[in-house]
């Protein structure tokens, strides 16, 4: 079969969106080509999740578009047709038990990505596979016919595009598929990072290298306006660059476009507590350490890590006693606690996001079939398409019903 070059459909890109899509091609009796680059398949799927691999959020369809930044509207159909809960049955059936973690995320009891990808590799097992990437479509009249690789033409009456996007270029995701989609006549929306970690301005978050906040509020403002852009209580990281950690990583998404001082994060150092308790509670320990001096009296409120800064930016002097620190002073330390900003330069590389945001443009896809809507027989799925999701398990979740869809209908 190794000088086979007819099949039914053709599938470029092995990872989430094309394993599916595959698969579901296969159940329906099709005979399936898959290309792709890497020696192993899912690459991208096995160190999704810091290796974990966040399956899909164990939410409606409705919770599922509205985390959705871009696309959500698109997507109903396919979150539809394969919603996160035949996700969840889809895995189980392929013999991964799953678990549900906080914030309805879906994961591997193992908590093993790989054992997530083999199960979809073992789903697409009837397919041919070839290690060579595509070079072009085959076009002809409004329609694909095929692809060419270094090696020839393979044909096929439809094409299955899965290329991923333009984050982790290692795995395989460098944007061949925008070229792909260009040559048919596609118009590709500019990709940039989502779901990134964000470069601050000043030392600062450097300074703060490697201290992680797990429950703190996060509010991110834009210059001149307002209303808060995004809104968050979870999980921070303060890194050698700036911030990262899930709730900078969602805000992210809502970050464009990105400007050199555009945008200020707002950190809750105590979003338990609203401005009166906590200032109860500041009283309270500046009369329980009066006679000490004040930088060594704020080891029960705040990270050994923190401390200094948080003493810098009160304006404090942080010789002075306890007992000394005036009411304006305490306002200020409670006003530093309340919001620890950090004004943003940019993000970090687009090889680092853990998504692509921008890629096809999704008025030139049909909705009910991820069908080209300009070349028959053409169809897409997962992280090339112009949507994006937060974290939670719906990025994923995007790959595997755009993939089923497609697979459905190709």
């Amino acid at each position: 079969m190794s000088g086979q070059r007819n099949f039914d459909v053709l599938v470029v890109g092995g990872g989430a969106a094309g394993l599916m899509a595959a698969g579901t091609l296969l159940q329906r009796g099709r005979t399936v080509a898959l290309f792709d680059k890497n020696q192993q398949l899912g690459r991208k799927l096995r160190i999704t999740g810091k290796g974990r691999c966040n399956v899909t959020n164990d939410c409606t369809v409705e919770e599922a578009v509205a985390a959705c930044p871009r696309g959500g509207k698109f997507l109903y159909g396919a979150f539809s047709h394969f919603t996160p809960q035949d996700t969840m049955a889809f895995f189980e059936e392929l013999g991964v038990p799953l678990k549900v973690e906080r914030g309805r995320r879906v994961f591997p009891q193992s908590d093993s990505a790989h054992d997530i990808a083999q199960a979809l590799v073992r789903y697409a097992a009837g397919a041919q596979v070839f290690r060579e990437p595509v070079t072009e479509l085959v076009l002809r009249e409004g329609r694909v016919k095929g692809v060419r690789t270094s090696r020839g033409v393979y044909a096929a009456q439809a094409v299955l595009l899965c290329c991923g996007g333009a984050s982790y270029p290692g795995t395989g995701s460098n944007g061949d598929g925008y070229r792909l989609a260009s040559q048919a006549g596609h118009r590709v929306v500019d990709p940039e990072p989502s779901l990134v970690p964000l470069v601050a301005k000043g030392e600062d978050c450097s300074r703060l290298m490697g201290l992680s906040l797990r429950n703190c509020g996060v509010k991110v403002t834009q210059a001149g306006k307002k209303k808060p852009v995004y809104e968050d209580f979870g999980e921070l990281l303060f890194t050698h660059f700036g911030l990262s950690g899930p709730t900078i990583l969602s805000a992210s998404a809502h970050l464009h476009p990105m400007e050199p001082g555009k945008y200020t994060v707002h950190i809750d150092l105590k979003p338990a507590l609203e401005e009166g308790k906590l200032d109860a509670r500041l009283l309270r320990e500046l009369e329980a350490h009066k006679n000490k001096i004040f930088a060594n009296s704020l080891e029960e409120l705040l990270p050994q890590k923190l401390i200094p800064l948080v003493v810098e930016r009160s304006g404090i002097p942080g010789e002075t006693r306890c007992h000394s620190v005036t009411a304006p002073q305490r306002r200020a330390l409670l006003a530093v606690l309340k919001d620890f900003s950090v004004e943003i330069q940019g993000f970090r590389p687009i090889k680092e996001a853990i998504v692509t945001r921008g890629g096809v443009s999704l008025k030139e896809i049909d909705p009910r079939t991820m069908e080209s809507k300009l070349v028959k027989g053409l169809y897409f799925a997962g992280e090339m398409i112009d949507a994006d999701a937060y974290t939670g398990g719906f990025n994923l979740q995007i790959a595997f019903a755009t993939g089923k869809l497609a697979g459905d209908h190709a």
